[in-house]
């Protein structure tokens, strides 16, 4: 891309590297940043950094959080006896865009994919079966995806946590096999919730 500045292509770049975005996508994106009024662009840039300097995992349910604690997790009104385990936090927003689940979140980070050299160790399995451990969970719904990889960590995970006395369910397949959740729409993710089976 000779023709383009060196911080044109530079942004450009940074855009492409996104997941989804292609080349063209990639440019358009750069170039509307560009026309914006140099006040918005400053704005972006400031929130971008800002999230990337406060933005963690929370202490309890590994979500996304700019505190010690999520929201969630500090919600009076939230029961902490039933945990929903979620391979993202895309699809935990998924969950909690159908007002139906009223327990807290745990979020992995991840799946086990033995093809992609990813164990359970890089996700966080121990941190959910700590908190089993030591809060008063009484059941864990198994929210992971359908695909072989949802699966298998749905499966290894239930294993782990039978021992400990705790009720694990699997979500009910409203949901298409093979799909993410984060791209189901809230009646299948309500359905699923309400179907949920003993694993």
């Amino acid at each position: 891309m000779e023709y383009a500045a060196v911080s044109l292509q530079k942004l450009i770049e940074h855009f492409r590297r996104m997941p989804g975005v292609g080349a063209k996508t990639a440019q358009r994106m750069a170039l509307h940043l560009l026309s914006l009024p140099k006040e918005e662009v400053c704005d972006f840039a400031d929130s971008v950094r800002e999230a990337a300097e406060k933005i963690r995992r929370c202490g309890v349910c590994c979500n996304l959080t700019d505190q010690d604690i999520c929201p969630i997790c500090a919600s009076e009104r939230r029961s902490r006896q039933t945990v929903c385990v979620v391979e993202n936090v895309e699809a935990l927003m998924a969950m909690e865009n159908t007002n139906e689940f009223k327990g807290t979140y745990h979020v992995l980070h991840g799946v086990i994919s033995p093809l992609d050299e990813i164990g359970p160790e890089d996700i966080t399995v121990k941190e959910l079966l700590d908190r089993v451990r030591t809060d008063d969970v009484q059941e864990v719904i198994m929210a992971t995806g359908s695909n072989v990889e949802g699966e298998l960590t749905a499966m290894y995970i239930s294993k782990l946590l039978k021992p400990l006395g705790v009720k694990v369910t699997r979500l009910a397949y409203g949901l298409p096999v093979g799909s993410d959740l984060q791209y189901a729409d809230a009646v299948t993710l309500t359905r699923a919730l309400q179907g949920r089976q003993i694993l």
